[in-house]
């Protein structure tokens, strides 16, 4: 397995490890609710530094990001990050990522652990263009410091004014006596923070330093079990769950990062294009249980009659409002909000209302 710099750091903080993507990765350390309640409550700190980065460089930098991403690059600015996909050319998504822009020719793509050699091969494969691209996965740190307390956390770091950093901004300067990191707004809790880019050199140094600047706010380390908690209480999605290569973002309530332009030109834009004007047969919903259970990825989804009518990509407990909660693909029939559907949880059926994400 490979390991992040800071391995030996979470083995001393007493996590349990486990393996994710080819890494040894904290699950958690003093409990997933604990750690949840801690990020909504306070500030927790995740190390993400397993997250695959790409440089795509070059005067065709451009032309490979708009080709490859559903969104839309044009609506960039220096200083300014964007959520998409990759569309597989079949319908489907060969990943979700992020898209940092640093200058008109420079570009920073941020892809899911999981799929590093797969987004990379993907994006090879797509240069027609002659764009200069550079894999620097493997020597790029990350720290995600995430909750009400990160500013002021963090602030302490740095003269850099963390406030005028807006949601999916991001600005590269000092912080805890490290140059030239990446200070980004995009999160994936929903609580609020920043994202830390650093060498792998470097991040131990900042590590102890944001701790040490946290600790009278009750900063923690956060494990994997909690990041998935938090994320799915946002109706965030996880790739390999929520969408994969036979999953549209169009079905998976993505079109809002599927941007249509007379002006440009992208994979699967003819289908995706279709599906968002004619409409899709099944579609991902949020449910939330009205009896006590927790839904599971892979639980049957069914109508009043016993019938079929989708399946459970992500589940848990929510911490913030006890209750069972949810996302499934759906039947297109069955998907209004306010519906009552039913989870086959082993020899019961439990009855769950469609709701709007997100859950809190």
């Amino acid at each position: 397995m490979k390991l992040t710099a800071l391995n030996q750091l979470h083995k001393q903080a007493g996590a349990r490890m486990t393996e994710f993507a080819g890494y040894e990765m904290p699950v958690e350390y003093s409990g997933i609710k604990d750690e949840h309640m801690a990020v909504r409550q306070f500030v927790g700190v995740f190390d993400v530094s397993h997250m695959g980065e790409f440089w795509v460089k070059g005067p065709h930098a451009f032309e490979l990001i708009n080709k490859v991403s559903s969104n839309d690059p044009a609506l960039l600015r220096p200083g300014q990050a964007q959520y998409t996909c990759f569309p597989n050319g079949k319908g489907g998504i060969v990943d979700d990522f992020l898209v940092y822009q640093f200058e008109e020719e420079k570009y920073l793509v941020v892809v899911n652990a999981s799929n590093i050699e797969k987004d990379w091969n993907w994006i090879v494969q797509q240069n027609e263009f002659g764009a200069a691209l550079e894999n620097y996965s493997d020597q790029i740190s990350q720290l995600a410091v995430q909750g009400p307390n990160a500013l002021a956390t963090l602030q302490k770091l740095t003269h850099i004014h963390l406030k005028d950093i807006d949601f999916y901004h991001f600005i590269t300067g000092e912080i805890a006596g490290i140059k030239d990191v990446i200070i980004s707004a995009t999160g994936y809790t929903g609580a609020g923070g920043f994202e830390l880019y650093c060498a792998n050199d470097q991040v131990e140094k900042m590590w102890n330093a944001v701790f040490s600047a946290g600790e009278e706010f009750g900063i923690q380390p956060i494990g994997l079990g909690a990041r998935d908690t938090l994320r799915l209480e946002m109706g965030y999605c996880l790739y390999g769950n929520d969408i994969d290569d036979t999953t549209s973002p169009i079905e998976a309530g993505l079109g809002w990062i599927t941007k249509f332009s007379p002006d440009r030109s992208f994979i699967d834009q003819d289908f995706l294009f279709s599906q968002k004007s004619k409409g899709v047969t099944r579609r991902l919903r949020g449910f939330v249980l009205l009896e006590k259970a927790i839904p599971r990825h892979g639980y049957e989804l069914v109508d009043s009659t016993g019938e079929k009518i989708g399946v459970v990509t992500s589940g848990t407990l929510s911490p913030i409002n006890n209750k069972g909660i949810g996302m499934g693909y759906i039947s297109e029939t069955n998907s209004s909000i306010g519906t009552v559907i039913y989870v086959k949880i082993r020899n019961k059926i439990i009855p769950a209302e469609i709701v709007k994400t997100p859950f809190i």
